[in-house]
């Protein structure tokens, strides 16, 4: 058994030394030469797709919003649910019309609201009657569906009651309402309360 150890260590020493000879005759070869072999690493590369979702998804983006996701997690959730899809160069220039359409939309309906707020702030003032009390007292107050009444019965607008800000009104005078007709476009609309 021993002689069959020491056989076997001789002869995987053996190979082992005509291995590095094999190896130290062909570094001398490619010395001859002058070439030099570079091994570069690579990187793992990274698997991510550009998609758009086609809903709003939660922790993750809006509908309409271009991202770039892992590819498992489209290929696994977002592709079977139907909530995204890959980004094409047809489907950008389709979302790029879509935006300016929408743009032009909002443009629109802005325009529309600055010049209802001028007809709004060029009307004068809104008079309300109302029966009256000690000195300038009135009974009741002023809201805001009074006014949309007014509006609609002087200028022939519908009004949602909702966009009339007013303060408390509950003596005669002049104040001053405000109408938020548009996130950026608020008129300011002058209403005098006096007692018959």
């Amino acid at each position: 058994m021993a002689s069959t150890a020491s056989t076997l260590s001789w002869s995987s020493s053996s190979w082992l030394q005509s291995f590095c000879g094999t190896i130290n005759e062909t570094t001398t070869k490619f010395s001859d030469r002058r070439t030099s072999m570079v091994i570069l690493a690579q990187k793992k590369a990274k698997k991510t797709r550009t998609i758009i979702l086609k809903e709003d998804v939660a922790d993750l983006g809006k509908q309409g919003q271009l991202l770039n996701v892992k590819a498992g997690f489209y290929r696994n959730y977002l592709l079977p649910m139907g909530k995204a899809q890959i980004v094409t160069p047809v489907l950008l220039k389709e979302m790029k019309i879509e935006e300016e359409r929408i743009e032009a939309e909002k443009k629109r309906v802005k325009d529309e609201a600055q010049q209802l707020a001028l007809i709004f702030e060029t009307v004068g003032a809104f008079k309300v009657k109302r029966k009256g009390g000690k000195g300038k007292q009135i009974f009741g107050s002023v809201t805001a569906q009074d006014l949309v009444d007014i509006i609609k019965a002087q200028l022939q607008r519908d009004v949602d009651k909702r966009i009339v800000s007013l303060p408390e009104i509950r003596e005669t005078g002049e104040y001053i309402a405000e109408l938020k007709l548009h996130p950026e476009v608020t008129a300011r609309v002058r209403v005098n309360v006096f007692a018959n």
